[in-house]
């Protein structure tokens, strides 16, 4: 039996739990295939099963919204606009304490994106004219918000508030119902109303997405979806972009924890437990040069799973997916997970703020021991809605520039447009395009 957190040299990690793969290398479990099987009636992909339900609900509306729900996650009442009065009442019912942690995690993530600049700015000179951006909130954002294993209250705060701060008139949200109770779980209500959610349907999975891109008799369309999700959102969400924004294609959560001697093994361990539970797919990877770091924090690790209700999806997400990995230096971690890009970066070492200058690939840095990465996923305020799957390398966490546009302001004189129209002309002529050639041609004397 292999090693509950398995201890690998570098290459070997290289070539395996630190090996991106992309989505064409994707091996769905035969329990996912043979489910859709079973809900689709035939043997379909999973990007199949999703262009079916999109192209349904773009047809049908709210009658394939509501099909859909009932037949993926048994979602029996025709009802999907959850009312304001359930909202109200939920956020009444909340415990106080977790009231007061919801509003608090609100406040932190509002404050944190007001400081954030995304303002519009002109130049203006006196002989070429002005020049310039206009920054414009979006109009409608729909934000997605997970509850399958799970209920996340923080996402919907970790979007929408930030959506509030960027000026968006109109958010909405999805959410799945409970299982069980047939209900969008109490937490969930209670959040978009501290958020200030304008609607919140009681709809999950693919048909959500659908339902915010295309538009039905009940769901508005919007201009732009985010949030996290499982596959079949993440799917969905990549076959609407271009009818609608999407703030990126977030996988399973990853982190990697660059320890050294000096790091608290307990904590390290306690790190990497809490990514490991969210998802069987989920990353938790230790970059150390240290042997001995390693393997403390492999028997703290066997020590501590016995006690935590999630035992079985860690345990099997740090067998296949997690692991601690033999560097030779802090170096040689820094540029291992610069080359992974991860997205959570926890730098648990003597000095982690030599570090930070170091790191350029990450969705989030947690600098040092006392800033670990669950107080990023809840209060410390920056989003929690990283990149992932190696986009680190190019994409940001969500944040204010997501929920606005940028309109390019040109009001040029009449003497700055003669004087740049000979040179427009030119690389018109050069590209064929004589229509363009003719029409600068002929602002060349207006500044006379």
């Amino acid at each position: 039996m292999p090693p509950l957190f398995p201890i690998y040299p570098l290459p070997a990690a290289q070539n395996g739990i630190l090996k991106r793969r992309t989505w064409a290398e994707t091996e769905y479990p035969a329990s996912l295939l043979t489910g859709i099987e079973r809900i689709f009636g035939e043997l379909l992909s999973p990007e199949q099963a999703v262009e079916r339900v999109l192209t349904d609900v773009r047809q049908r509306g709210d009658a394939a919204l509501i099909e859909w729900s009932a037949r993926i996650d048994g979602a029996e009442s025709p009802r999907l606009l959850v009312p304001k009065s359930e909202r109200v009442a939920a956020l009444g019912r909340l415990e106080p304490e977790l009231r007061s942690a919801l509003e608090q995690a609100a406040g932190r993530i509002a404050a944190f994106h007001r400081r954030q600049p995304a303002h519009s700015w002109m130049h203006v000179d006196e002989r070429e004219g002005t020049l310039g951006q206009i920054v414009r909130p979006l109009a409608a954002v729909g934000v997605y918000v997970p509850a399958g294993t799970a209920p996340l209250p923080s996402s919907l705060l970790m979007a929408a508030v930030i959506a509030r701060v960027a000026g968006v008139e109109t958010v909405i949200a999805c959410s799945p119902p409970d299982r069980s109770s047939g209900r969008v779980p109490d937490v969930i209500l209670a959040a978009a109303e501290i958020a200030e959610v304008d609607a919140l349907y009681a709809l999950g999975g693919a048909q959500a997405i659908g339902a915010m891109a295309f538009g039905s008799e009940t769901v508005p369309a919007v201009d732009k979806i985010v949030g996290p999700g499982g596959l079949f959102v993440t799917l969905a969400k990549r076959q609407v972009f271009g009818t609608v924004g999407i703030d990126g294609l977030p996988g399973p959560t990853e982190t990697i924890v660059i320890a050294d001697e000096s790091a608290d093994p307990e904590w390290v361990a306690a790190d990497l437990l809490a990514q490991a539970e969210h998802d069987v797919l989920a990353s938790a990877i230790l970059l150390t040069p240290s042997r001995g770091m390693a393997e403390t924090v492999q028997e703290e690790i066997a020590h501590r799973l016995e006690r935590l209700s999630r035992a079985g999806i860690i345990a099997e997400s740090l067998a296949q997916r997690g692991g601690a990995v033999i560097t030779p230096d802090l170096d040689a971690a820094i540029a291992a997970a610069n080359a992974y890009a991860p997205e959570h970066l926890c730098l648990s070492v003597r000095d982690p703020w030599a570090l930070v200058p170091k790191i350029r690939n990450a969705g989030g840095i947690f600098v040092g021991e006392t800033s670990f990465e669950v107080l990023g996923d809840y209060i410390a305020g920056p989003s929690h809605i990283m990149p992932t799957e190696g986009t680190a390398r190019f994409a940001s966490p969500l944040n204010v520039e997501d929920f606005v546009k940028r309109i390019s302001l040109i009001g040029l004189t009449p003497a700055a447009a003669a004087e740049l129209s000979p040179t427009a002309a030119r690389i018109a002529a050069a590209e064929g395009l004589d229509a363009h050639a003719a029409a600068a041609r002929e602002r060349t004397d207006i500044g006379d």
